[in-house]
């Protein structure tokens, strides 16, 4: 290919009326075949009728994203030719007097279809390679060659690896061919009454019938016969097929499908730049990201969604002469005219959006054809939030299941955005073969199945990622994961969680130099570090699909943020909005002048300091909110309203009752995560046009808007980061539909100085946590070092801790005390825990030194192994600061387990850290204590609370006796927990104990995690073997909360309470229903199921479906295997080894 890009045209040679039509072979007999009787005439015009319509080739029609978009004989979608033929088929073989004609033509008749006269016939292919540059020609041979163009609507260029396989084919039948040529001669004229073409659907031409042609001759009979055992031989294997149950188009499909999985397997471990069909993958991966991104074209490496308008861009791109290589083109609501003056982006959408995405081409194929990549190194990439990173991310991700052969860990931060790549990746599963694992919250299982064939994606939060690296770490399965892909990688500096994730990458650079590891982010500086960290390379660009403005508002006055500027800012607009008074008093800071100026056409979000304030500001805007808002899309409006009222069991919330209508939400920790859910689908699609959040809405889901303000300069009481206002202003631009997105900072006069060095600062630098948070951090790594035998002396450990990113930073981050010093520190206080022995400890000459440990010489070798209680701690992932609490707990607990109810097994799994959030309401305390049966207050009075108690500190009386608070708030929260697995209802629990009811959830969440957790500890403790049983049962009650019959249904990923109840009502009561389920008949069932949930549901059922019947397939290999050690059986020489 020239650098002008030239497209290969392939040359389809067709030989003309040589060989018999499709519709030859099951067509109307002629005049002189035919009988003289009326009945039989009748029949075979009727039977060719309804030939006419199954075969006739339809008209070119606009597809949408579920149908054929790369040409019909290159596609197995249900309305492609080849599945036309298919369909035929199947029809005659079912048919007794068409059994003769069982012959599978599919391979052969794949190239033979002629567009120029829209007719079907049976051709030799006599190649499929031949390169042609100019005009079309006819060859000596009397073949008419079809040149195919790349922008042909029907036809779409075949890559390497088919034009490899189907290059195979023709060369197996080459013989039939040159057999069969002579006798196709001396035939010619004969068969010249046999070879008739499907007429158009549109024009039906009249039979003629020679009404004195009553009999067919014998020679007739024969010609027909030897022209079918001729194609039966012809047909490379598909001849056989007896029984229409039998799909040559699913044959097939996979057959291509492996054939090109080889080659990008090839191509991917050679050193060729070539990189095949799509970035070393197959092109079936193009065509599912046509049919489950939403994308409707992919050609010759250009993306476009189902409102782009593909030729205009090409039109553009010749134009300008431009060659470009991958382009992705985002939606725009606009018809394409670059003419159109309705286009939100403007006059020139298609020439504006062109330019941008030829950027965005840049920099993803840059990243993606970096050598770093290519050799496998580690990659850190940064980029603005918006710029398309996951994409890369995934098609990287798919290289490695697909081609390399090995698992894949994706690390994201939080459980909804872990659900929400679940359901979005699992179509991908079921169609390539691998699959879709979560681990979030109590869900994933500890080491992960090991699957026979299939691979595995593994999608996890911070923590379960831990979990799952250790048990492939501790089974000797590590080298197992391929990649390790992080999301949000600057959040390694954040807390406890940070220092899990360091953990994580650590011990994976450590113990295994195949596995590949890839970190993305939006908010990085001080790169140069963790680089060092993971030894990897580093690329970033500016690129943003949508331009930025940022904006500050003082008082009347808007300014444009300007780096060149003097002062950072420049003037430029002054409000004009009419206020009146007491528009001025309820709303001093022009938040409706602001908001008005952007909706109900487009979108906004407000972000606010505090949840309360959220709900303020939402209620405020809609007060002053013309009346004429609610008439935009009011019935959609109302179908939202009904929705929260189906998922929360009749209730909704009074402040959303009165916002929504006009289009306005409030969105935070204290809903519901279903209630989230359905605004969020109401946001993105348009139908609520504003909303008012806190910022942990910009860390999670992407919910971008035309326009983002920021009520104040604080997250709580906290000034703001410069992290945290990227990650907010990052949502404005909607790429596709928005020209440009706008940031507005609203600040007072005495914010000013910090907000102008907020904005002219670089991002915060990224520190190690490892030491800072000790119990869950540096002490919990070496207790794991020890425990998975990665690490079990002195010098080991104090290695490892050289390659952390806390050893990397240890010059900065320590002033007082060496890394040595901090090591032997941390491992005196595990011995002291009881979670550690130290063994012997010889010196260089030998001798014995039993207080070694405290003497820092570093002569002495150290060694340690870890205790039950340690290991059970470490499998348990248990903070360390509370497992000899929950160890006493325990112990305590088997000296009077109360079981006539839950109660004390709830408090037994409560989590430690939540009772310090959050003091109990001590009336509503004392109220729920005295409607306990005996039997639970007999459990209270275990655990050490009493009524008495409990009664004094509700009217306020002094009490002498002391009582340890941790537990007091422990059994208050299980008072919850236990109150909501009897009512599940968190909106009666809720009011019942004055909690909003996203704060219950969550803690019936972490329940929930916390309850697994402590499953796991007590199975590596046999003192504890009576808690297994019950605990398991437990976590599946605090894990869904629901009634037993929607625990199936929930275990789908995205299936939720209010979701699980309407489709069990619909009648899908099993995981098996769901999968097997038709979304189109799913959508019409259920209320406001979108299509793209529908399908996602589908996905989601039949990944797990699977999952759980290839456990049981090898579970059935594991026990009718011979035993390796089994008598008699002598081993290899490999094995004695």
């Amino acid at each position: 290919m020239d650098e002008c890009g030239s497209r290969i045209r392939r040359r389809v040679s067709v030989r003309k009326r040589n060989r018999p039509s499709l519709g030859t072979i099951f067509a109307t007999p002629t005049a002189a075949e035919l009988k003289p009787s009326n009945e039989e005439e009748t029949e075979e015009e009727k039977a060719g009728s309804r030939r006419r319509k199954t075969v006739g080739v339809q008209p070119l029609e606009n597809n949408d994203s579920e149908e054929d978009m790369f040409g019909d004989y290159d596609s197995f979608s249900e309305n492609s030719f080849l599945a036309q033929v298919v369909d035929l088929e199947q029809k005659y073989m079912q048919l007794p007097e068409n059994r003769k004609h069982d012959t599978d033509l599919a391979t052969e008749d794949l190239c033979s279809e002629s567009l120029k006269h829209n007719k079907v016939s049976i051709t030799t292919v006599d190649s499929f390679t031949e390169l042609k540059m100019g005009e079309h020609t006819k060859n000596q041979s009397g073949h008419e060659d079809v040149s195919i163009e790349l922008g042909a609507d029907l036809l779409y260029e075949l890559p390497s690896s088919q034009v490899l396989y189907f290059g195979n084919v023709q060369n197996s039948s080459n013989d039939f061919g040159d057999q069969s040529t002579k006798e196709r001669d001396c035939n010619s004229a004969s068969l010249k009454t046999v070879n008739e073409e499907l007429p158009n659907n549109s024009v039906e031409q009249p039979q003629q019938i020679n009404a004195s042609s009553h009999v067919r001759t014998s020679s007739d009979v024969n010609r027909r016969k030897s022209l079918k055992d001729h194609l039966k031989s012809a047909m490379t294997g598909n001849a056989k097929a007896q029984t229409p149950m039998f799909s040559r188009t699913k044959q097939l499909k996979e057959t291509l499908l492996s054939e090109e999985i080889n080659v990008a397997k090839k191509t991917i471990e050679s050193s060729s730049d070539d990189l095949g069909p799509f970035y070393s993958l197959p092109s079936k991966v193009r065509d599912l990201y046509v049919q489950f991104k939403g994308i409707e074209k992919l050609y010759d490496g250009v993306l476009m969604n189902e409102k782009g308008k593909l030729h205009n861009l090409l039109a553009e791109c010749k134009r300008k002469a431009l060659k470009f290589t991958q382009i992705f083109v985002l939606s725009c609501s606009c018809s394409g005219d670059p003419d159109d003056a309705s286009c939100p982006a403007g006059t020139a959408c298609p020439v504006g959006i062109l330019n941008l995405s030829l950027q965005l081409a840049k920099w993803q194929h840059t990243c993606l054809t970096l050598n770093s990549v290519q050799e496998r190194k580690n990659l850190i990439y940064s980029l603005p939030t918006s710029g398309g990173k996951t994409l890369v991310a995934e098609i990287l991700m798919l290289q490695e299941l697909l081609c390399r052969r090995k698992d894949v860990l994706m690390i994201l931060p939080y459980v909804a955005i872990v659900q929400e790549k679940i359901s979005g990746l699992s179509s991908f599963g079921i169609e390539l073969g691998f699959f879709v694992e979560e681990y979030a919250g109590s869900k994933g299982k500890f080491p992960p199945i090991k699957r026979r064939e299939k691979k595995s994606l593994y999608i996890a939060t911070i923590e379960k990622g831990h979990g799952l690296v250790n048990s492939l770490i501790e089974t000797g399965r590590i080298s197992s994961l391929g990649l390790v892909v992080v999301d949000e990688l600057h959040m390694i500096g954040e807390g406890s969680r940070g220092a899990i994730l360091e953990m994580t990458l650590a011990k994976l650079l450590y113990t295994s130099k195949t596995t590949q590891i890839i970190g993305m982010s939006a908010t990085l500086n001080n790169v140069e570090d963790l680089q060092e960290f993971l030894q990897a390379e580093y690329y970033t660009s500016q690129f943003r699909p949508v331009e930025l403005k940022e904006y500050l508002k003082i008082n009347d006055s808007i300014c444009e943020v300007d780096s060149k500027a003097e002062n950072g800012m420049t003037f430029s607009r002054l409000l004009n909005y009419k206020y009146s008074d007491t528009l001025k008093k309820m709303d001093p800071d022009h938040l409706v002048a602001l908001v008005t100026e952007v909706i109900p056409n487009y979108s906004c979000l407000v972000f606010c300091p505090t949840k309360k304030n959220c709900e303020n500001v939402a209620e405020m805007i809609c007060t002053f909110l013309s009346k004429e808002y609610m008439k935009h899309k009011e019935k959609e409006k109302q179908e939202v309203i009904k929705n929260l009222k189906n998922i929360s069991s009749g209730n909704l919330c009074p402040v959303l009752k009165r916002t929504i209508p006009l289009g306005v939400a409030y969105h935070h920790s204290g809903l519901t995560s279903d209630e989230r859910k359905l605004l969020e689908e109401a946001y993105s699609t348009g139908v609520l046009c504003l909303l008012t959040c806190t910022s942990t809405l910009a860390a999670g889901v992407n919910l971008p808007a035309r326009r983002v303000i920021l009520r104040a300069p604080y997250v709580a009481k906290e000034f703001l980061k410069r992290n945290q206002y990227k990650q907010m202003i990052g949502r404005a631009g909607r790429a596709g539909i928005d020209s440009v997105g706008e940031s507005i900072l609203i600040l007072q006069e005495k914010d000013k100085q910090q907000v102008l060095d907020l904005i002219s600062r670089p991002l915060e630098n990224c520190y190690s946590h490892l030491v800072q948070e000790s119990t869950k951090g540096i002490q919990t790594l070496f207790l794991s070092l020890v425990g998975l035998k990665i690490a079990t002396n002195l010098h080991d450990i104090y290695h490892f801790m050289s390659g952390t990113f806390f050893g990397v930073q240890q010059k900065i981050l320590l002033k007082e005390k060496s890394l040595w010093e901090i090591t032997v520190e941390s491992l005196r206080y595990l011995i002291e825990k009881g979670l550690l022995q130290k063994d012997t400890i010889l010196t260089e000459k030998g001798h014995m030194q039993k207080d070694a440990l405290y003497e820092f010489k570093e002569e002495f070798q150290y060694s340690f192994h870890i205790t039950k209680l340690g290991r059970a701690s470490f499998k348990g992932t248990i903070d360390l600061a509370y497992c000899d609490i929950l160890y006493r707990d325990l112990k305590k607990g088997l000296e009077g387990l109360v079981l006539e109810s839950l109660l004390h097994l709830i408090y037994l799994t409560t989590p430690y850290d939540m009772a310090f959030q959050r003091d109990p309401d001590w009336m509503i305390y004392f109220r729920q204590f005295s409607q306990l049966s005996p039997a639970e207050q007999n459990a209270a009075a275990l655990v050490g609370v009493s009524e008495n108690y409990i009664g004094k500190k509700a009217s306020g009386q002094a009490i002498k006796k002391k009582v340890d608070k941790n537990i007091v708030n422990r059994l208050y929260l299980s008072f919850i927990l236990y109150t909501l697995l009897k009512e599940t209802n968190i909106w009666n629990v809720s009011e019942k104990f004055n909690m909003p009811r996203g704060y219950v959830q969550n803690l019936l969440t972490a329940a929930a995690t916390f309850s697994s957790c402590v499953l796991h500890f007590c199975e590596e403790l046999e003192e504890f073997w009576v808690y297994r049983a019950l605990l398991v049962e437990l976590t599946k009650k605090l894990t869904y909360c629901v009634k037993a019959e929607l625990i199936p249904l929930m275990e789908v990923t995205g299936v939720l309470e209010g979701r699980a109840k309407q489709l069990y009502n619909g009648g899908y009561k099993s995981l098996a229903h769901l999968a097997n389920a038709d979304p189109e008949v799913l959508i019409r069932t259920i209320d406001h199921l979108s299509r793209r949930q529908a399908k996602q549901i589908v996905s989601s059922a039949k990944m797990l479906l699977h999952e759980k019947a290839e456990a049981l397939q090898e579970e059935v290999e594991e026990l009718l295997r011979l035993p390796s050690d089994f008598p008699g059986i002598v081993a290899s020489p490999s094995v004695k080894a």
